[in-house]
């Protein structure tokens, strides 16, 4: 991290005080609710990262700052400048305007529009236009003169321009002069580090030449960024580039799954595809971590005095429309991968990726990329023939909340690195590396803060029930506020009935004694009962957070009991098969999650068998599944709430 941000600094799209975030290929820096609005419109209009919360490459960072105090904004607003804006009724966003849809508004006509930026003169011929920009953008990088670049960007220059008659491209002359912040910027635009000129020399080999080891070092890692980054989102750690180790291969801590024909069969296709395709499949995973990384960044920096707001996560990938409808959905398919599952692609991607860099690539394959993410996906179906999960949506739906991706970030670190060249890490020093127990706690705190809210929630409802008529019996009606969370990690649907005393034994399956041949019923309970029992739910998942937070571990177990016990006597108010799929799905997330709780708790047993228990890890996985819990609970009672009334 660079210098900490002056307080004079605001955010370049309302104005607000203090922002946080940043828009990396813009240059600007933003708040949080203009934030929220960049991620909902893709990494290819804005790359968005934390100014505190989120690593950077130090020269990076100064690129951004460079730009954002050089005035890099008017790029942007260039034409609200005019005076005749104002006088036109057109305006950029305040602090005081709503997120939606003021802000959004202005954002999207400002960087995926275009609304605002400079237009040249019109001319027949745009190829030529580019051609043009593109040549003055290759003799503009030898100078430190940032904002002018961006700007020639900005107009359609192209980073990896190779000049005909000078025989290189922007970022060789950049490297020949040395200048490390433009080479940044023209990374962040795509230029490709390994790019040879007429003479065979890469930007790299010109940064040697001349002296500038920083910036050879810097390019070598933007050479690698991609698969650096998908293991350092495994395991903490990168190569070392200096020293000639180019990859890291993590491993599974589970490998049990590994070895199943479907695994095997998902990582022969990956092997077969053509180099194109791989390399597509490669940054739309890289993408995917992107998002993943950043959603639990959101997470852990916002006030979460509500479970859902208009300033959410983003659920998955936004429609790239530069990208095939098949490539699209294949992008959105990425966000409904449990933890083991990605896990599992992305050790294969970066497997693949140095086999292929040694030179020994596969015949090509027509394959479609989207049969490989089914195949990874189906891994863990194989292991319960019960899972009864749905295929993925088309489009996916925009609506899940920010409580998924609140665990995907502590989920992945059931994956432990074991480097080929330089030996196993132990779990001590993975989570040492990733400070797991400081996230731990602060997602501790974050869900007390999310279900103090959610109790309130409930008393709310439950007085405006106490006014209601009972209503045991309502026509199945459409449902379009519940988010489509059909959970990869689901076990199936689990209907236990009012056995208080029984308790699921971790068998490696869920019970489920739905009647197979009983009739659809749209009969769903009173608003009443299931306030009453999510109430119930919710005060034995803030006792478990309490035990958490003190480290009492050995009240896990009676405390995830008291819960299953809620959790069964809330399913066994609904119909054994309910008509509406929205039930269906949030009564298999609250009994699965319930499921699950037990199984994570059981493992701090001291007799219990297998490998040393961390801590830690079983904490991670705790706070998932409360997550998970407290969701489903809140979805139930809205859907019951909106039926009943």
């Amino acid at each position: 991290m660079s210098k900490r941000l002056r307080s004079s600094e605001v955010c370049a799209d309302c104005s607000g005080p203090d922002p946080s975030w940043a828009s990396v290929n813009r240059g600007t820096f933003i708040c949080d609710e203009c934030c929220s609005v960049h991620r909902s419109l893709g990494r290819h209009i804005s790359q968005v990262r934390h100014l505190k919360h989120t690593p950077w490459p130090p020269t990076l960072l100064q690129m951004v700052e460079t730009l954002y105090n050089n005035g890099a904004n008017s790029i942007w607003e260039h034409s609200l400048l005019d005076p005749a804006s104002i006088m036109s009724g057109r305006r950029k966003a305040n602090p005081q305007d709503k997120v939606h849809p003021n802000k959004a508004e202005f954002i999207r006509a400002k960087y995926q529009m275009l609304a605002f930026v400079h237009r040249l003169p019109c001319r027949d011929d745009d190829s030529v236009t580019a051609k043009d920009l593109s040549k003055q953008l290759h003799s503009s990088v030898r100078t430190g003169n940032l904002e002018t670049c961006l700007r020639l960007l900005s107009l359609g220059a192209q980073a990896n321009f190779f000049h005909p008659e000078k025989g290189n491209t922007p970022l060789h002359v950049a490297s020949k002069a040395g200048q490390i912040l433009q080479a940044e910027l023209l990374a962040v635009y795509g230029a490709d580090p390994g790019t040879q000129d007429a003479s065979g020399k890469t930007p790299v080999d010109y940064a040697r030449q001349g002296g500038h080891h920083e910036l050879a070092e810097r390019l070598v890692e933007i050479q690698y960024e991609l698969t650096d980054r998908l293991a350092f989102y495994l395991c903490g750690r990168k190569p070392d580039h200096k020293n000639g180790q180019h990859f890291i291969i993590p491993q599974m801590a589970d490998s049990s799954l590994d070895l199943s024909e479907l695994a095997k069969a998902a990582k022969k296709k990956l092997q077969s595809l053509s180099n194109h395709l791989f390399e597509e499949l490669a940054m739309d995973v890289y993408d995917e971590v992107d998002r993943r990384e950043t959603d639990a960044v959101w997470l852990a920096t916002q006030n979460h005095s509500t479970l859902v707001t208009e300033t959410t996560v983003v659920p998955f990938l936004p429609v790239n429309p530069e990208y095939s409808s098949t490539r699209n959905q294949g992008r959105q398919k990425l966000a409904r991968f449990n933890a083991h599952e990605f896990a599992t692609l992305v050790i294969d991607i970066l497997s693949d990726a140095k086999r292929r860099q040694q030179g020994s690539p596969l015949s090509g394959s027509k394959d479609n990329v989207e049969l490989i993410l089914k195949t990874v996906n189906n891994q863990h179906s194989i292991e319960n023939q019960d899972n009864e999960q749905p295929d993925y949506d088309s489009v996916a739906s925009d609506e899940d909340t920010d409580l998924e991706a609140a665990a995907s970030k502590a989920n992945r670190q059931k994956s432990l690195d074991s480097d080929l060249s330089d030996g196993p890490v132990t779990v001590q020093e993975f989570m040492e590396v990733k400070n797991a127990l400081v996230a731990s706690e602060a997602k501790i705190q974050q869900l007390m803060k999310v279900n103090n809210n959610l109790s309130d929630e409930l008393r709310i409802m439950q007085k405006k029930a106490s006014r209601l008529e009972k209503q045991n019996s309502t026509p199945e009606s459409d449902y379009d506020n519940t988010p489509n969370d059909r959970d990869p990690d689901d076990l199936g649907s689990s209907r236990k009935g009012r056995q208080r005393s029984m308790v699921w034994q971790g068998d490696g399956s869920v019970p489920d004694p739905a009647e197979p041949h009983a009739a659809p019923s749209p009969v769903l309970p009173s608003t009443e009962d299931v306030i009453r029992k999510t109430e119930q739910i919710t005060k034995n998942i803030q006792e478990l957070l309490r035990a958490a937070q003190e480290n009492k571990h050995d009240s896990y177990i009676p405390c995830s009991e008291r819960i299953h016990i809620a959790v069964t006597e809330m399913a066994a108010l609904f119909p054994k098969k309910p008509k509406s799929d929205m039930v269906r799905t949030s009564l298999r997330l609250l009994t699965s999650s319930a499921y699950r709780l037990q199984s994570e708790c059981k493992k701090t047993l001291p007799g219990d068998p297998g490998p040393p228990t961390d801590i830690q890890l079983v904490t991670q996985q705790v706070i998932q599944c409360a997550y998970d819990i407290a969701k489903a609970a809140k979805q139930l009672v809205t859907i019951t709430t909106k039926e009943n009334n």
